[in-house]
């Protein structure tokens, strides 16, 4: 800090400890008036409750004594007077310094056992898993929700089924985390908002869901266009992120109104680059835990 904020510190250090250490030399001298009874005069209860005065304890006095001389202690020992470093040359930056290298040396040797085993090998770990849950919870909760269900107001998948967009292997899942995703769904208003309405009807007619048999029929021809990305049977297809529409899992919700809703104004799905912000070594740990959330049945059953 600047010459003049130290001074300031240590101005209203010496008048607040000045002012304290005065009072507690004095308080125990001062002289109360008192009755011949030893009280103050000061009664309540129409004379039920009278004030006593009595000296302060010695405990409190040792007590407040010590509190004063841990204070002086602390200011010669540690920094807090101004700029004064303190005599044992404290800081917090190196203290952090130093938690951060003894923590480091403990991750390593944890990140290299973690490298020897691939995603799928990995998942089963504790010691990931637990790591893996706090990458989770601090870079990918936003969008997955905690419990990793996903979110369908931002298109987030689910990633506790086995339902997989681009690959639920440990290859592809450590390809989206490091990479990121960007998946583009066209949209298609200028067909018309009743082909649309058709459309839709039989994309629900593919996963067999309740829907317009007379539309859907309408529709069918229409799919021919779809089918560049969805494939012609609607299975979808992971190299390029297109759903698939048989099941009954949807990203941005699975009614009429959603389906027209993606169909007509399409979709614009972004999962974000996450190499820049995490190692291969966290990538990798995170990436096991993911592959855990879709496989934890898989395991409980063992």
């Amino acid at each position: 800090m600047s010459t003049f904020w130290s001074w300031w510190v240590m101005s209203l250090i010496v008048l607040n400890l000045g002012v304290t250490l005065f009072l507690f030399l004095w308080g125990p001298r001062a002289k109360i008036p008192t009755l011949p009874d030893g009280t103050s005069g000061h009664v309540w209860a129409h004379g039920t409750l009278r004030e006593g005065v009595r000296r302060l304890p010695r405990w409190w006095l040792l007590l407040s004594a010590s509190m004063f001389v841990a204070g002086f202690l602390y200011l010669a020992l540690y920094p807090g007077f101004g700029n004064s470093k303190g005599a044992l040359g404290w800081t917090s930056h190196a203290q952090l310094a130093q938690a951060v290298a003894a923590n480091d040396v403990k991750l390593d040797a944890l990140m290299q056992r973690f490298a020897l085993y691939p995603v799928e090998q990995l998942a089963a770990d504790p010691d990931a898993q637990q790591m893996g849950r706090t990458l989770f919870d601090d870079n990918c909760a936003a969008c997955h929700g905690r419990n990793g269900k996903g979110n369908q107001l931002l298109g987030a998948p689910n990633l506790t089924d086995n339902d997989w967009l681009y690959g639920g292997d440990g290859k592809a899942i450590t390809s989206s985390i490091h990479n990121g995703r960007n998946g583009v769904m066209p949209p298609w208003a200028s067909l018309g908002e009743n082909h649309v309405k058709n459309l839709a009807q039989y994309v629900l007619s593919l996963s067999a869901s309740p829907h317009d048999a007379t539309r859907a029929a309408a529709g069918k021809p229409l799919f021919a266009t779809c089918a560049a990305c969805h494939g012609a049977d609607g299975k979808g297809n992971q190299a390029l992120g297109a759903p698939n529409l048989t099941d009954h899992v949807w990203l941005y919700g699975g009614t009429v109104t959603d389906i027209e809703t993606t169909i007509g104004g399409g979709r614009q799905g972004h999962m974000p680059t996450w190499s820049p912000r995490l190692s291969d070594g966290q990538i990798h740990v995170l990436a096991a835990y993911v592959y855990h959330l879709s496989h934890d049945n898989d395991a409980s059953a063992q």
